[in-house]
């Protein structure tokens, strides 16, 4: 009874630089404007270097997460990485990591080698001017946890300067922000497929 409790209270606890927004930011021949804010954000998060409190909701998260995971990501270690790393960085950046997998699978349905029409990368379609706008043009965008690290600090700066309203907060992320269609679609997903019920 006493871990059904702390399930329960785990669950409580738990409860996006697309393929469009990258087409929507990087127009041909110019580069996409860049928010200093953001920038120096991304640097202070991008140079830090686990999630889970316990063992107990470790296992419980990462088997329920699995369990429903098989269909995208069958390799049973492969998949438990990235979990593994998305809650990690989610949880660092101050997010919802069933939240953020919605996303990625609206993004690029858990392929890390994702690549967009107009260069976004990886599983969180980050585009590459950020290396280089952070002054790291080393860093891979196709490494699972630079990738979420960088998604995860976007997502969580368009949070925080929408004062918490995830809905303008994706569309930011998409570079939508006016149309709900995207916003949607990542709510969608993470209530049809991710949600972690209270």
């Amino acid at each position: 009874m006493a871990h059904r409790s702390r399930l329960v209270n785990w669950l409580v606890v738990l409860a996006v630089f697309a393929g469009p927004a990258s087409a929507a930011l990087e127009q041909p021949g110019s580069p996409p404007p860049v928010d200093a804010e953001l920038k120096a954000y991304l640097m202070q998060t991008v140079a830090q270097a686990d999630s889970f409190e316990d063992r107990f909701d470790a296992e419980v998260w990462l088997m329920d997460m699995s369990t429903r995971m098989r269909p995208y990501l069958p390799n049973e270690r492969e998949r438990l990485t990235f979990l593994r790393q998305v809650h990690s960085e989610a949880r660092k950046a101050g997010l919802k990591p069933d939240l953020v997998i919605a996303l990625i699978h609206v993004e690029s349905l858990f392929d890390r080698f994702a690549l967009s029409r107009v260069g976004a990368q990886g599983v969180m379609q980050i585009m590459p001017f950020w290396k280089h706008e952070l002054g790291r043009p080393e860093d891979n965008l196709i490494d699972l946890s630079t990738n979420l690290r960088y998604g995860c600090t976007i997502l969580k700066y368009y949070l925080d300067k929408e004062k918490g309203d995830m809905r303008r907060a994706l569309a930011r992320y998409n570079g939508s922000l006016g149309s709900p269609k995207y916003p949607d679609k990542v709510f969608e997903y993470w209530h049809r497929y991710w949600y972690v019920r209270d």
